[in-house]
């Protein structure tokens, strides 16, 4: 099963990569027919597909290898590394666009747009490769569980966005001779990019400072521990995330009077499904001797 996951995820990257060369490829030869910038945002959008696919790819390759002694934890680490070098090319791209979008608003004549028919055929074939990239991506997510993946997925469905913002700003300069809505879609994209950057790069950095998991992954990993059987209590329930992964350290308490084998069942099959409910967590289970005392007022400890 594992193997054939790993091959899914595998065929998902490709596809991912495969698509983003052939969608540059289209839009640079679109962007030197129309000089449209809302096409030029959704080249730099592209080549930014391109960029988070390899890293993809890489990610899915790597969590496929082992811990080893310099890398205790593994190598998942390298994809916040990678998202945010990813940050700063957004944020320089839609800092670029952004500023020529400006600069054709307030031109006397702003130039005009060219091919627009060729340009719009272009877009129109892009957006086509997306949605059947996104369909089997869907696909591949559902069976696997990979975030990566998931995540690969999202972003390209966001970009159908500027595709879209493109076709609408020829259409308008091959019908109605209005250029400067080119200009304006392109200010609207640029600033999504930017944001979306921000967005990006606040995640690898909090992941790269050992940011706690989402409050709800948090939360879910305590609901099972304190529901499972032999299990009477818990505390120093601690994450950290790591890429894709989330790296979970939990202390259980139990009846010190049960035996050795009796105890470690309970901490294996309480392992077991936290990693079914988080198939991208590494956990560590702890056993403790049950405390008599009452619980920590503040929730240090949790009893069952």
């Amino acid at each position: 099963m594992a193997g054939t996951s790993h091959q899914l995820n595998l065929s998902a990257g490709l596809a991912s990569v495969t698509v983003a060369v052939v969608l540059v490829a289209l839009k640079l030869w679109a962007l030197a027919e129309t000089s449209a910038l809302s096409v030029a945002v959704s080249l730099a959008d592209s080549a930014l597909d391109l960029m988070v696919s390899l890293a993809a790819i890489g990610a899915i390759i790597y969590a496929a290898k082992p811990a080893d002694e310099d890398h205790a934890f593994g190598h998942s680490s390298v994809e916040d590394l990678a998202s945010l070098g990813q940050a700063v090319f957004i944020t320089i791209s839609a800092g670029v666009i952004g500023v020529a979008a400006v600069m054709r608003l307030f031109a006397p004549v702003p130039p005009p747009l060219a091919a627009e028919g060729r340009g719009i055929a272009v877009m129109v074939v892009a957006i086509a490769l997306t949605i059947g990239l996104v369909l089997w991506q869907g696909h591949v997510a559902r069976r696997t569980g990979s975030r990566v993946v998931a995540a690969d997925r999202l972003h390209y469905l966001g970009d159908l966005v500027p595709g879209i913002g493109a076709i609408v700003s020829l259409l308008a300069s091959g019908l109605f001779g209005l250029s400067h809505v080119d200009s304006v879609v392109a200010l609207a994209t640029a600033a999504m990019l930017g944001f979306g950057a921000f967005r990006i790069g606040r995640g690898a950095w909090d992941a790269l400072m050992d940011r706690a998991a989402d409050p709800q992954v948090i939360a879910g990993i305590g609901a099972i521990a304190r529901d499972w059987p032999g299990v009477r209590g818990f505390h120093d329930l601690k994450t950290r995330t790591a890429g894709s992964r989330i790296f979970v350290n939990i202390h259980i308490e139990l009846d010190g009077d049960q035996t050795l084998r009796a105890a470690h069942d309970i901490g294996a099959g309480l392992r077991r499904a936290i990693l079914a409910a988080y198939p991208q967590a590494d956990v560590i289970v702890h056993k403790d001797v049950a405390r008599t005392t009452p619980a920590d007022p503040a929730g240090v400890r949790h009893s069952a």
